[in-house]
């Protein structure tokens, strides 16, 4: 994060977001400030909190993407949850606590990697050795190969040993090289003897049923079975299994808690579906302003306890985001308002950031279908007229019907192109030009039948 300054973070976010910039630097100085926490005395690190977010705007216009993109740039275990599936303690649902769960198991899943990384060479070599082992055994007498060649060694076994190890450097380079590939080749693998356990229990006990795994796959140990498989899925399998013997689980889980614990970021979608309308202080809205007070501790700053050990919440960036239509953030409980300082207003998506989004971004819809038409020997080429009619339509059926943001254009995209899709596979060769007429053509009657635009569009 050194070398990501806010208007480096942002430059980052365009490529993949439209518009919206109040947002991309309210996060890019909240992402910024994390490393900046980080180089302050240590006497003072721990009193500076991280400076919550919430994004208010309608549906499809970027704030889950903002977001989960800025977990990507940091290189920070990143969880998105919904608001509306947890639920007071007492109420049926999930309890609070299982996010910080979460966030330390994806954690350990990116350390585990990481570490992947670093020891794959290693493992490599041993997967090699093993496999090597497998495929010469008739070949080379093992006792030939394992052997201490020493002083008193006759003659015969100086030869022998020879032999042996100009047959190994040989099956080592063809290996290298795929000319084994298509041999196939009989291994053990482990394969787990615990039994499938579903454990239905009430709200904070969600990790009752992964202790119980642990427990049983102590009381059953794992059992290993012979399979027959071609030389790269066996070299796969077997890398594998090095793998798991040479990370360390000790140092993967240290580091994933202090990743969590420093770097983590929880983003926290629909939170206006918790947030009462004020009008009322009974029924749902109880439970609404259950979860809000049961939210808060966590946000706030508390300690989690998981089967890997107690996490820290204190500088875990909670970034919460809602359409706030019915509801208003000052519906929130006060407490819970005071834990998210910053507000970043989303706006509605125009028709000109429809055309935009259609053909600015890295990952833009026009570039995505004409690389999976590609991949048939077709070639698509979009007039800029038709993107500008696409764009038109999209816009026109979001105000008539409900506004679903960028989303809308997925479905008109993949109702456009429907028939060309199908047809692909024997289209070979073919150039398709899409032209504003067939835009009119595919479309035009579906966006002005309200009944079919509101079902199919």
């Amino acid at each position: 994060m050194e070398t990501f300054t806010p208007r480096k973070i942002v430059a980052e976010l365009d490529k993949y977001i439209v518009g919206q910039n109040s947002a991309k630097k309210m996060v890019a100085i909240a992402l910024r400030n994390r490393w900046r926490r980080r180089q302050v005395p240590e006497d003072l690190r721990d009193e500076i909190a991280p400076k919550n977010i919430i994004m208010i705007g309608p549906t499809g216009v970027g704030k889950t993407e903002i977001a989960r993109r800025l977990a990507r740039l940091a290189q920070s275990p990143f969880l998105k949850v919904e608001a509306s599936k947890f639920t007071e303690v007492g109420y049926v649902g999930r309890d609070v606590e299982s996010m910080i769960r979460d966030l330390l198991e994806i954690g350990i899943s990116m350390a585990r990697e990481e570490e992947y990384e670093v020891l794959r060479p290693k493992a490599e070599e041993l997967a090699e050795e093993r496999l090597l082992d497998i495929l010469l055994p008739t070949r080379v007498p093992k006792k030939v190969r394992r052997s201490t060649i020493g002083p008193q060694a006759s003659q015969e076994q100086y030869e022998d040993m020879e032999v042996a190890q100009k047959t190994r450097e040989k099956f080592r380079k063809m290996l290298r090289n795929g000319k084994l590939d298509d041999r196939e080749v009989e291994i053990e693998t482990q394969v787990s003897a615990v039994p499938v356990v579903e454990v239905f229990s009430p709200a904070g006990m969600e990790e009752m049923d992964i202790n119980l795994k642990d427990m049983f796959s102590n009381l059953f140990p794992g059992k290993t079975k012979r399979r027959r498989v071609k030389v790269p899925e066996a070299l796969s399998i077997i890398v594998q299994e090095e793998l798991n013997k040479l990370v360390d689980t000790d140092k993967v889980t240290k580091s994933a808690k202090e990743r969590v614990e420093q770097t983590g970021i929880i983003f926290i979608d629909e939170l206006d579906k918790v947030a009462g309308s004020g009008s009322a202080h009974h029924g749902p809205d109880v439970s609404r302003e259950g979860v809000q007070r049961d939210l808060l501790p966590i946000i706030e700053g508390s300690t989690v306890n998981t089967k890997h050990g107690v996490i820290r919440t204190d500088h875990i960036l909670f970034v919460a985001a809602g359409a706030f239509h019915v509801a208003k953030p000052s519906d929130l409980i006060p407490e819970l308002q005071g834990r998210f300082p910053l507000r970043a207003e989303l706006s509605a998506l125009t028709r000109e950031d429809f055309v935009r989004i259609l053909t600015e971004p890295k990952n833009a819809l026009v570039l995505q279908y004409q690389e999976l038409l590609k991949t048939e020997g077709v070639t698509l080429k979009f007039h800029d007229e038709a993107i500008a009619e696409i764009a038109a339509l999209a816009a026109e059926v979001n105000e008539r019907a409900e506004n679903i943001g960028a989303r809308r254009l997925h479905t008109i995209m993949e109702k456009l192109l429907e028939e060309i899709s199908f047809e692909a596979p024997d289209m070979y060769g073919v150039t398709v030009e899409i032209t504003p007429r067939m835009v009119r053509e595919k479309l035009q009657e579906i966006v002005k039948s309200d009944d079919l635009s509101r079902y199919i569009l």
